[in-house]
């Protein structure tokens, strides 16, 4: 069996120093280009791979950071993954991902596993607001960017968006159009996102002086059909319905659509939160767009910054990126094509 090539290996075939060597692989300073350049040379001929664990042992960095999601089938959640891979990537950094299914427990399991794995720093998007169990105490020196939602620890770094004025602003402008009876369709309220954009709604309800009327259950096709029929059943059923997130905006379109609710002549819908198929129903959907790239990127140029300065956080910063309203069709706009407002 052929035994794997060492670092003394590419030291000798380029011709320098086992230290040089270490100091390419960790990026360090004090190696000339000319060097540098024959020991990547060598460790392309050799096909040499470090062994990470024996570098996270001696206290070297293992160019890998770990990203925990709360699930992947909302778009949303898919997207930040994607940016953080993506700068990762261009950093020379190796992603290990996994999600937690809004569980604490779970979460709290597999961050424990990363840190045991030697990871250089965490990104998370944390699971229910004021449960989730990761802190100072688990983390020790490595440190964690949290984005959508915060952590109730102040330390670490959180990137968020507004969540509540650019709720606020969209029932506004289902207001603007007319409506009165306006509920808002969303999942937990124990989620900080959930609670955020219902507190606008509510915001905007209550300064215009309407009545809220809210239902948290959107978790099935099945739970939202039945919320909507139990609605239209009343001696005045809504005349517009704001969604929380993409799951929930598709649950109540298709409930509306299987009931025979005509968007937006019998009902207007908005939601929070744009994806790729929104543009293509029919009606084209009226959204608050947020920037899942742009949070992804920015959380994980966040993480870098603090390994980079080699930090272990004492007070976070807290970065908060605007939103923008996508005027379609179907809140009872007649463009023919979408508006985005900022």
């Amino acid at each position: 069996m052929q035994r794997k090539p060492t670092m003394s290996d590419v030291a000798r075939l380029a011709g320098v120093g086992t230290m040089t060597v270490s100091r390419v692989l960790n990026a360090s300073a004090n190696v000339s280009e000319e060097a540098a350049l024959r020991v990547q040379t060598a460790i392309d001929q050799l096909n040499y791979r470090p062994n990470e664990l024996a570098r996270a042992l001696r206290g070297q960095r293992t160019r890998s950071i770990g990203l925990i999601l709360p699930y992947l089938y909302d778009p949303f959640f898919a997207m930040c993954g994607h940016a953080v891979t993506t700068v990762a990537r261009q950093r020379g950094y190796s992603v290990t991902m996994t999600t937690s299914n809004e569980d604490p427990d779970t979460e709290y399991a597999e961050a424990s596993q990363m840190l045991q794995r030697h990871v250089d720093g965490l990104l998370v998007i944390p699971a229910n607001q004021g449960e989730s169990r990761l802190n100072r105490a688990l983390l020790g020196k490595t440190p964690l960017v949290a984005f959508d939602r915060p952590l109730a620890d102040p330390a670490f770094d959180t990137v968020l968006v507004h969540n509540q004025s650019g709720s606020k602003r969209m029932v506004q402008h289902l207001i603007e159009h007319g409506h009165k009876a306006i509920t808002f369709m969303g999942l937990s309220r124990s989620l900080y996102t959930i609670n955020a954009r219902f507190l606008g709604y509510r915001k905007a309800m209550t300064e215009a002086g309407l009545e809220p009327d809210a239902y948290f259950q959107c978790e099935t096709m099945e739970s939202t059909l039945e919320a909507i029929r139990a609605r239209l059943k009343q001696k005045k059923p809504p005349t517009a319905y704001f969604t929380s997130n993409t799951l929930a905006t598709r649950y109540v379109f298709a409930a509306l659509l299987q009931l025979g609710v005509h968007i937006p002549a019998s009902a207007a819908l908005a939601g929070f939160d744009d994806f790729d198929l929104a543009e293509l129903t029919s009606p084209p959907l009226t959204v608050v767009r947020q920037p899942a790239q742009e949070m992804g990127r920015v959380a994980a140029g966040q993480l870098f910054e603090r390994l980079e300065r080699g930090e272990t956080q004492q007070t976070g910063n807290r970065i908060v990126l605007p939103v923008e309203m996508v005027l379609r069709r179907s809140c009872g706009c007649k463009n023919k094509t979408a508006v985005v407002v900022h």
